[in-house]
């Protein structure tokens, strides 16, 4: 069965992407004083895979660099070499090198080619750093434990593109030696020596075939293609005398020392457990690497989906949605008596369509582990150039969030992240001044909370201090009160263009970043709230939708009109008293509730809509709350409550002030859903005097 590997480049930067990623992961994590041999060997298999892809593909430029750090890596996996900071560093550099690498042969971005050929002679002096001439005859030891003995391999192709056969011919070539014969059937057959195991040889064929297609068998190895290098070390097991000074290298005299001989009786001969029939061995791993395949198809069944096709379906179930309340909305009408069927059949239809519909939602969903594992490396690196010390912790990371918002979030927690390591967590010096532990600790979490995930970036740092935040803020020419509560004195950071270094670095210092992270935030129909204590460090947290294709909403009517709000911001609805709204001069209603005076917002007034009720005694006020603060919002009656499908208000008409987009209802009405953080913005004057 041939195959057009031209159709799975998309395939290998994806999984490159995946593998280069996980190598960093396991990187950060390794312990230099005891590294752990299966995340040596994970880091090895890493490497490994994007070599054997990248030649397959003819993208050599990756394989050179790999093939250097791959060698690299066998060393220290095998002992040769002790594990150091050193080889760490180098390796997450070949790491950056092949990111650029992968990003210029998949979207076509610039490639430093002096950066590339620095890491590469990098790589090359580390592995040279320690060798000696033992290690270098040995660089190709067999995985098997056998080290020293070659084995031989014959793999008869199915029927294949001349450029697959080459191009698997020429990967097999990095294993061993490797010649290729034409068959008689049009076929081809490829024979190799080699050092390497069977997994690997299987691993590289099942980049181009399925490996169930090829039939392996193992025959002796060809002494002319051994040499006497590879003579004189397999003499060192014990399998001949020593060769006699200019000794002939070939057949003949090669089967006088007995090393013509299958691999089982060698293995016996140097007193080693002797393998099963070679075949059986051979079929064994076939039939094992098809079974692996098929196992992860019947538990995973997984594949790769353009974002593209996810949305389009979430629009069509949208519409779907639509559809069914429509539907919903007719049958309300009917006798329940005389329509019965009807009605069960209707409700079922509703059921179905809430639970399709959460499923569909369900695959936008993502762990937020596509998010922190982005972190390690940036607080490892930062950390050293500011000279800190600093661990980093996670939580929560398997909690999912809206691939959409995922995208979106990145870029606010990456300034959160780095902020605190700039100016959250202190020097070792001064942190041990205060009797703390040198190294600081910076923990990100993520956590679902109701219908919101919860990110919260948090520190053991010095906290915020209130009497600088101040200080900046009147030279900044902000109007604030030595009197007002941390919680507002805590917000102040987010105004643009507040920063309190004292000189611009590359980090920080130039007074942009809070404000936009705020903002992004806000977009995403989310909060941030801080906590900070002076000397014991500061929390941030991000409380967002989990997803923005589809919300539960509140249904208000004002007027002749029915808006829809957000549930998440709703804390409750009252009906007041007349000796609960107070009227202030120049600014506005408040309405007290429980004891607390709240600015009053009259959506007709906002809109221009004539309203059934004027006086809010007569209607229903609305509790919302963003951002820490609150307000009450005054409505003509409730209408209920619904799962509303968002529609983007400004790709169909343009941006409105207090609406954050549109739906359509049941009736086919469309209803347009109010911008809560807007409208709280809008009286936020009265919510800052706080007078009572």
């Amino acid at each position: 069965m041939s195959i057009d590997i031209s159709q799975f480049f998309q395939a290998f930067f994806d999984e490159a992407e995946e593998l280069l990623a996980e190598k960093e992961r396991l990187l950060l994590a390794l312990d230099l004083a005891a590294p752990g041999a299966e995340d040596l060997n994970a880091i090895f298999r890493a490497a490994h895979s994007i070599k054997g892809g990248a030649s397959t593909f003819g993208l050599t430029d990756m394989t050179e660099v790999t093939h250097v750090l791959e060698s690299l890596l066998d060393r220290i996996r095998k002992g040769e070499m002790a594990l150091t900071s050193e080889h760490v560093d180098a390796f997450l550099a070949a790491k950056d090198v092949l990111k650029m690498q992968l990003d210029g042969h998949r979207h076509g971005a610039a490639v430093d080619r002096d950066a590339v050929a620095d890491v590469r002679m990098m790589l090359q002096a580390l592995s040279q750093q320690h060798a000696s001439a033992t290690v270098a005859s040995d660089n190709h030891a067999s995985r098997s434990g056998l080290a020293g003995v070659l084995a031989c391999y014959r793999l008869e192709l199915p029927r294949m593109q001349q450029r697959e056969i080459e191009a698997l011919a020429a990967e097999l070539g990095l294993l061993g030696q490797v010649a290729l014969e034409p068959l008689d059937d049009g076929r081809h057959a490829i024979q190799i020596i080699t050092h390497e195991s069977l997994d690997d040889i299987v691993a590289i064929c099942s980049f181009v075939v399925d490996a169930a297609d090829i039939k392996i068998v193992q025959v002796p190895v060809p002494v002319d293609a051994l040499g006497r290098a590879a003579l004189e070390q397999a003499q060192g097991y014990g399998f001949f005398d020593p060769l006699p000074a200019g000794a002939p290298v070939d057949a003949d005299a090669a089967r006088g020392y007995g090393f013509f001989q299958p691999l089982e009786q060698i293995r016996s001969a140097a007193g080693l457990t002797a393998e099963p029939d070679s075949d059986k061995k051979i079929s064994a791993k076939l039939d094992k690497a098809q079974d692996k395949g098929g196992a992860h198809g019947a538990e995973s069944s997984s594949i790769r989906v353009s974002v593209e096709k996810v949305d389009q379906l979430i629009n069509l179930i949208g519409e779907l949605v639509i559809t069914q309340a429509m539907i919903a909305q007719r049958a309300d009408s009917l006798d329940p008596m005389l329509h019965e069927r009807l009605l069960g059949s209707v409700s079922q239809l509703t059921r179905n369509t809430r639970d399709l519909q959460e499923a569909v939602m369900s695959i936008r969903m993502m762990p937020m582990d596509f998010v922190f594992s982005r972190f390690p490396r940036m607080v490892r690196d930062l950390a050293a150039k500011l000279g800190k010390k600093v661990d980093f912790v996670t939580s929560g990371a398997a909690t999912e969030l809206d691939k959409g918002l995922i995208e979106r979030i990145v870029d606010p927690l990456t300034h959160l992240v780095r902020n605190s390591i700039d100016h959250g967590i202190e020097m070792p010096a001064t942190r041990l001044a205060a009797g703390k532990a040198e190294a600081g600790r910076l923990f990100l979490s993520a956590s679902h909370q109701g219908g919101n995930i919860v990110v919260e970036v948090s520190d053991d740092g010095g906290g915020l201090n209130r009497e600088r935040i101040l200080a900046k803020a009147l030279e900044n020419g902000l109007d604030v009160a030595d009197d007002i509560s941390d919680d507002d004195v805590w917000q102040l950071i987010f105004a643009p263009g507040f920063s309190t270094a004292d000189i611009v670095t590359d980090v920080s210092g130039r007074g942009v970043g809070m404000d936009v992270v705020k903002r992004n935030i806000t977009a995403m129909g989310g909060t941030v709230q801080i906590r900070s204590a002076k000397g014991f460090g500061t929390t941030i947290s991000i409380a967002l939708p989990l997803t923005l294709a589809i919300l539960d909403g509140m249904s208000i009517r004002v007027g002749e009109e029915v808006y829809i709000l957000p549930l998440g911001f709703v804390i409750e609805s009252l009906q007041p008293v007349p000796a609960d709204i107070k009227d202030i001069s120049g600014q506005g209603r408040l309405v007290r509730v429980r004891g607390e005076y709240l600015p009053l917002i009259a959506l007709h007034q906002i809109f221009d809509i004539a309203p059934r009720f004027t006086n809010p005694c007569e209607g229903i006020v609305v509790i919302l709350e963003t951002d820490g603060r609150r307000a009450g919002l005054f409505v003509d009656d409730l209408v209920g409550q619904q799962q509303v499908v968002v529609k983007n208000l400004e790709s169909n008409y343009r941006k409105v002030n207090g609406i954050s987009g549109a739906t359509i209802l049941g009736d086919g009405g469309v209803s347009l859903i109010l911008d809560v953080a807007a409208l709280i913005r809008s009286s936020r004057q009265l919510a800052d005097d706080n007078i009572f």
